[in-house]
This record gives structure tokens, sequence and C-alpha cells, in this order.
């Protein structure tokens, strides 16, 4: 149960620093587990879901995609290129921008 000061806290310290580690502050301050202040802000309609980035820091893309790109580059039919969704990830890229490239 978060009392109106505590909800106004939340709101407040989350709206300004939207992060995990505010998160984990809060939880500490209010002594209540990150789920738990994840949850109430959520419900306050101010929680902003972490956007999950690649290693590199590049929003993600899977190689379906990518052979999709590869597809449309060249003009080609999708199904003639079955399979090639299994070469790595790199070599796909490096196809892409060969093509764009040309």
């Amino acid at each position: 149960m978060y009392t109106p000061e505590e909800v106004h806290l939340l709101v407040a310290e989350y709206t300004a620093r939207p992060s995990k580690e505010t998160i984990s502050e809060l939880a500490a301050r209010l002594k209540k587990s990150p789920k738990s202040i994840i949850g109430k802000l959520s419900r306050e309609g101010v929680y902003q879901k972490q956007i999950y980035l690649s290693k590199t820091g590049e929003a993600p893309v899977t190689k379906k995609e990518l052979v999709a790109v590869i597809c449309e580059l060249i003009n080609g039919d999708l199904s003639k290129l079955e399979g090639l969704d299994k070469a790595p990830k790199m070599a796909l890229k490096h196809i892409i921008t060969q093509i764009a490239a040309s």
C-alpha cells in the first residue's frame, strides 16, 4: 500500500529521471521491491518500459528481417532466398551495405 505522499514522490522522482537506477533508489528508500515500484508507476501511467538495445547499441534486427531487406534491394523473390537467414548476421549486413553502395 502506498500513501499519497509516496505516490507523489514516486511520480516526481521517476518522471525527472526515468531509469532502472531511479527505481532501485526508490525501492530502497520506500522499503519496497523494484517490481512493486514498477507496478505502481505503471498504474499511475508514468512507467516507461526500457527499450532493448543490442551490444552495439542498435535496435535489434532479426536475420529474417535482414534477408527481407536484401530481397527488397535486389527486387528478388523471398522464397528463393530460403536458408539465407542461417548465415551470420554480420555477413547479411555486409551484403546489404555492398548492394546499397552499388
